[in-house]
């Protein structure tokens, strides 16, 4: 039964998704051919070419047809053509995901691995001075923003100090191999990726302290000192494994937002994923490229949360029969 209403809840989820995908884009003001061609061009065209290019994306076609072949075309695995780069949205898609999922993958990892540790620590000593320091200085850096986190560290990084690179994901015309290239790819992911992780780690952070301040006073964390085990131990081998759930369910909550972040993080430091190739969609009103990246976007998500529920409940079998909200509940955390 459970089983059956996850499934439900995600059909209408992917069907919310697809209206809204198919709209949004639509809703943005401005018109395709003068957003790709711009006036002077489209001042030189005869209409009978206007006309032409009209017919050839489509745009003679009313909202109701286009979303009928929208939808067709994805039944076929189909994103459909560029406007802008006059080819198909996979192909294009394809040449920046690379990228994309490197400094997804990369800030996930490191946020959700560095926040655990940290809040483990936290919790452990809750209400100490360094509970407290560290606990102030998390709240500090969750309050900034993605692209503003990285503004800063361009200005400090890139153009006072030059210790960085200021733009992209290789040097360009470099001709570097090997080793060197290998160098190069992580010097001009090292300022991206840190504005991210420094964002991004309070989530975990603060639902790991919650989760092992919870389990101090439990009765076999009295046990084990008791025992004499270390203080590692308890930390780590009592307190860390049985918080694993609440752990667990706050990386697949901070994927969502690690995802978002990379959009905005993209357009700041020009690299060529999927937030550059976003941004140049909306300049261009490429309307079936906007729609394939956001519906990549939006399919990956519910992939890592999908993930992440029948993982809770491999975890623990009785989370399948608590309601959704009570889970959140009970994720809550104490500052």
């Amino acid at each position: 039964m459970q089983t059956t209403k996850t499934a439900v809840d995600y059909a209408i989820a992917l069907t919310a998704i697809l209206v809204l995908n198919f709209l949004l884009p639509r809703l943005l003001p401005g018109d395709p051919l003068q957003a790709i061609y711009g006036d002077e061009a489209l001042m030189t065209m005869t209409p009978a070419m206007q006309a032409e290019l009209v017919h050839r994306f489509a745009l003679d076609q009313t909202w109701q047809e286009q979303f009928v072949a929208y939808i067709l075309a994805l039944s076929h695995a189909d994103l459909g053509y560029s406007y802008f780069y006059h080819t198909s949205v996979t192909s294009v898609i394809a040449g920046v995901l690379p990228w994309t999922l490197l400094l997804v993958v990369l800030a996930f990892a490191f946020s959700t691995l560095l926040g655990s540790l940290l809040g483990i620590e936290s919790g452990y000593r809750r209400g100490s001075k360094q509970d407290g320091c560290l606990l102030g200085i998390m709240m500090f850096f969750s309050g900034f923003p993605d692209f503003f986190a990285g503004i800063v560290l361009l200005l400090i990084f890139g153009v006072s100090l030059a210790w960085l690179p200021l733009s992209g994901a290789l040097t360009p015309y470099s001709g570097f191999t090997g080793f060197r290239l290998f160098v190069d790819i992580v010097q001009h992911l090292v300022l991206p990726l840190t504005a991210l992780v420094l964002v991004r780690l309070t989530a975990a952070y603060l639902f790991s302290r919650s989760a092992i301040a919870g389990l101090m006073g439990e009765p076999f964390i009295r046990t084990a000192r008791a025992k004499g085990c270390p203080d590692i131990a308890i930390r780590y081998r009592h307190a860390a494994r049985a918080a694993f759930l609440p752990m667990a369910v706050a990386a697949g909550l901070s994927f969502i937002h690690v995802v978002g972040g990379v959009l905005f993080i993209e357009t700041v430091f020009s690299y060529p994923g999927l937030g550059s190739l976003l941004y140049k969609a909306v300049l261009t009103r490429d309307y079936p490229l906007l729609q394939g990246i956001l519906l990549l976007a939006a399919i990956l998500v519910l992939f890592v949360n999908l993930v992440t529920d029948l993982l809770c409940v491999r975890l623990d079998p009785r989370t399948a029969a608590k309601p959704a909200k009570a889970r959140s509940d009970n994720h809550a955390y104490p500052v």
